[in-house]
């Protein structure tokens, strides 16, 4: 058994690093031709140096004993981690942390459509750097550490976040409307811009859904039953939730738009993800139906907020977490959701949600006015580079040679 659940989550680390791959092709054919290269790096460079920041302190941080809010530094550089399975058939430890380094790889990933077609790219490597080890690795230990004796502080509160609705989505999403806010709105952009490629918005889209089976199939560690059911929940609420977007995108405007679909299969994949583990297969419908309704109304009246999150990030993202959560605590099967008459999971769950948004905003928010005032940083890219497109301005390179590019 133990080769089984080896060769399984070696394959579901595969899956969720191409999700990074999938998000960048998501967010760049959403935005104009003249910045598709700049998105396309948020989510590229990502992959670079979150690997190394995890390799290094990250994962000790986060998994590697301590106390209820912060592990420690024994673990540096991946030291003393074992490459073999335990005896009763568990994974090692050091694929757990593979598994885990696609999780952190793809979160500030997220973060990056908020802010898209203006921030500078070098201040974007310090964040990157900045707001894993302070942001990312304290809420992961919290939610996801459990050692002998003593648990993160959210895990002993009997909270339930199977793959990371809290850690990845909610995280990301409250850090996205903050950046958005602290960056300011786009030159010349009052509601949004059309899409650039709608095509490269559908394949990212199907990417992600492809790799959201490694994210959550796999956070139970195993081939097993468990998996195959997570499987199912997640590919259904995705299904249920990017139908219900395109009805209710319907009823508004009379089309449906292959924008929408791909928009709400994620936002019905983001719900899911804390609930995966926890609910069957008509709860999941439940999950991916709410997703599809609540996030295409946070969609449709974000503009009221006068933040620019350029690709509605904190709408797919934070209220499509924040719903999980809740969704989690209500439709969780087996007796311990609402439904069946025990709030335990949804109480804890939402004391999990607002913990994750109080500290996650305070923390972006004290990073970025950092780096904005740090000499030969500061976060947004001037006048000159924003209306030439940041392609040429930080990357000196074009995604379309022809005259289009705008």
């Amino acid at each position: 058994m133990a080769e089984a659940n080896i060769a399984w989550i070696l394959v579901a680390s595969a899956l969720v690093l191409l999700m990074t791959p999938g998000l960048a092709f998501f967010y760049g054919g959403l935005v104009r031709g003249k910045n598709v290269v700049s998105t396309l790096m948020y989510s590229f460079v990502s992959m670079g140096v979150v690997s190394v920041i995890w390799v290094l302190w990250g994962y000790s941080l986060a998994f590697e004993g301590g106390n209820e809010f912060l592990g420690t530094f024994d673990a540096l550089g991946m030291k003393d981690i074992s490459f073999e399975s335990g005896e009763d058939g568990s994974i090692p430890p050091a694929l757990f942390a593979i598994f885990q380094m696609m999780f952190a790889i793809i979160t500030p990933a997220l973060i990056t459509g908020a802010f898209a077609e203006r921030f500078k790219f070098s201040t974007y490597l310090v964040f990157l750097v900045l707001w894993i080890t302070l942001v990312y690795v304290p809420i992961a230990h919290w939610v996801w550490w459990s050692g002998e004796g003593v648990e993160g502080w959210i895990f002993g509160i009997g909270a339930a976040d199977f793959a990371g609705g809290t850690v990845v989505h909610i995280n990301a999403g409250i850090a996205a409307i903050v950046a958005a806010h602290l960056v300011g709105r786009r030159r010349n952009v009052e509601r949004g811009v059309e899409p650039h490629n709608v095509p490269y918005v559908l394949l990212g889209a199907g990417l992600l859904w492809f790799g959201w089976f490694g994210f959550n199939a796999g956070s139970g560690l195993a081939a097993d039953g468990l998996a195959v059911s997570a499987f199912l929940v997640t590919n259904t609420a995705a299904a249920v939730a990017g139908l219900i977007w395109v009805i209710a995108e319907y009823q508004q405007t009379g089309k449906m738009s292959g924008v929408g679909f791909a928009t709400g299969v994620v936002a019905g994949l983001v719900a899911i993800t804390p609930a995966a583990g926890n609910v069957g297969v008509m709860g999941s419908m439940g999950v991916g139906g709410g997703a599809g309704l609540f996030t295409y109304l946070a969609v449709r009246y974000r503009h009221k907020l006068r933040i620019d999150d350029a690709l509605e990030v904190f709408a797919v993202h934070g209220i499509g977490g924040i719903w999980g959560a809740i969704a989690t605590g209500i439709f969780a099967a087996g007796g311990l959701g609402l439904i069946d008459g025990d709030a335990d999971i949804l109480w804890a769950n939402i004391r999990a949600v607002l913990a994750t948004i109080a500290y996650s905003g305070l923390l972006t928010f004290v990073i970025l006015k950092a780096l904005d005032v740090v000499p030969g940083l500061g976060l947004r890219a001037d006048e000159t580079e924003e209306d030439s497109g940041l392609d040429v301005a930080f990357h000196g390179e074009r995604a379309y040679v022809s005259d289009g590019a705008d």
